[in-house]
């Protein structure tokens, strides 16, 4: 990592991890779910539930290759998935790709405000009726795609290239996944995402 530009810090039990996490506050967080000590998935809840570290984003690495463990990793909140084993080209690709969508919500200045749903760019809040919608970083960054083109149809492989940086086949199970749980968050609002078959994603227009 260091060879790629990043400073890295090395922890090796789930504690003192998470503890690293709360005292450096790092632009991102690699973190594999086989740890001594204390679970990756406990420590990815931990850091997604804290104020001071919600929004930083974590990108999960792990031997483990079921479906269902990467859909517990991502409704934890982790940003990205990487199973061993990987490259390290791989590795550094995935968390620029990251780096790449944070530093863009960072530069824009915008407000979207759709019915009771009002998306603040600037401040990276969502809020309902004025009540706070906790979103992790994807998700929020997958919301504002969709509400930002809204009444056009998105792809799963335009919101994969758009919101996760990269097109790999396979993958489109992803969008998925951040789809239900960004709907269950939204609650009623979520009706506004609408699922067209065979395709991808649309946020429907305020004029239908």
């Amino acid at each position: 990592m260091r060879q790629s530009g990043f400073n890295a810090v090395k922890t090796f039990d789930g504690p003192s991890g998470l503890d690293q996490a709360r005292k450096i506050r790092p632009g991102l967080i690699v973190l594999d779910l086989l740890l001594p000590g204390m679970d990756g998935k406990d420590v990815c809840r931990a850091i997604k539930s804290n104020p001071l570290t919600q929004s930083t984003p974590i990108l999960m690495l792990t031997a483990k290759t079921e479906e269902m463990d990467r859909v517990i990793g991502f409704e934890l909140g982790a940003d990205d998935y990487v199973t061993k084993p990987f490259s390290p080209r791989e590795l550094v690709l995935r968390v620029k790709a990251i780096l790449r969508r944070k530093e863009a919500l960072q530069e824009e200045q915008k407000i979207i405000q759709i019915g009771d749903l009002l998306i603040d760019l600037e401040r990276h809040q969502v809020s309902i009726k004025k009540s706070p919608v906790r979103l992790t970083s994807t998700e929020f960054k997958l919301l504002f795609e969709l509400a930002s083109r809204r009444g056009r149809i998105q792809t799963r492989e335009n919101l994969l290239n758009k919101v996760w940086g990269y097109t790999y086949e396979g993958y489109a199970r992803t969008v998925d996944t951040h789809v239900r749980r960004l709907r269950e968050k939204l609650g009623l609002s979520g009706d506004w995402i609408e699922t067209v078959r065979g395709v991808g994603y649309r946020f429907r227009d305020e004029e239908e």
